[in-house]
Parts: C-alpha cells; sequence; structure tokens
C-alpha cells in the first residue's frame, strides 16, 4: 500500500486518531493496544530528517520533536513514534 492510500485508508477506519499535520509520509501505521485506544505510529528517524530538511540542525530537530511532538498529549489517541533502527544515525532521542 503507498503512502497516501494509507493515510486515506486511517482517515476514514480510524477518524478519530490524531494526526500530525504535515508528517504524512513518515506514518508507519495504526498502533492498537489492549484497554487503550488506537493511534497512529509515526516512524521516528522520518519525523526527524524532515525537520532537519526544513532547516533545523540534529539538535535543534531532535528538541523540537521531543517538546512539540513528543511531548504533546492531545488525548488518548495522541501519536506514538516507533525507532525502527533501519539506521545508526535515525533520529535516536540518545544520541
Amino acid at each position: 500500500m503507498c503512502n497516501s492510500d494509507l493515510v486515506e485508508f486511517i482517515s476514514h477506519t480510524y477518524p478519530e486518531c490524531v494526526k500530525m499535520e504535515g508528517f504524512d509520509d513518515c506514518i508507519l501505521g495504526v498502533c492498537q493496544r489492549i484497554g487503550n485506544s488506537n493511534c497512529i505510529a509515526y516512524d521516528l528517524g522520518k519525523v526527524i530528517r524532515k525537520l532537519m530538511k526544513e532547516g533545523m540542525t540534529r539538535r535543534e530537530a531532535l528538541e523540537y520533536f521531543e517538546f512539540n511532538q513528543l511531548g504533546a498529549f492531545v488525548g488518548e489517541t495522541t501519536p506514538v513514534f516507533i525507532d525502527t533502527f533501519k539506521e545508526p544515525d535515525d533520529g535516536k532521542i540518545g544520541d
């Protein structure tokens, strides 16, 4: 499934999920957790790289991410972020 199809599927199937505007290309899928609401899962490395493409340094991108995205609770369907470990320098918070 291409990313635009995935985003459309999620929007129709899980309309309650909070989606980060401008980061559709970073979506991995939907996280399902027992006893909790479903939420959209984003690729952490892609989110950091996207912020860097917008002109931020790596440190700025990590700080922005930690405060504005990871640190933003917007209800039970707040997005989650997954580190796929595809690359050694893929945007891990601990770098």
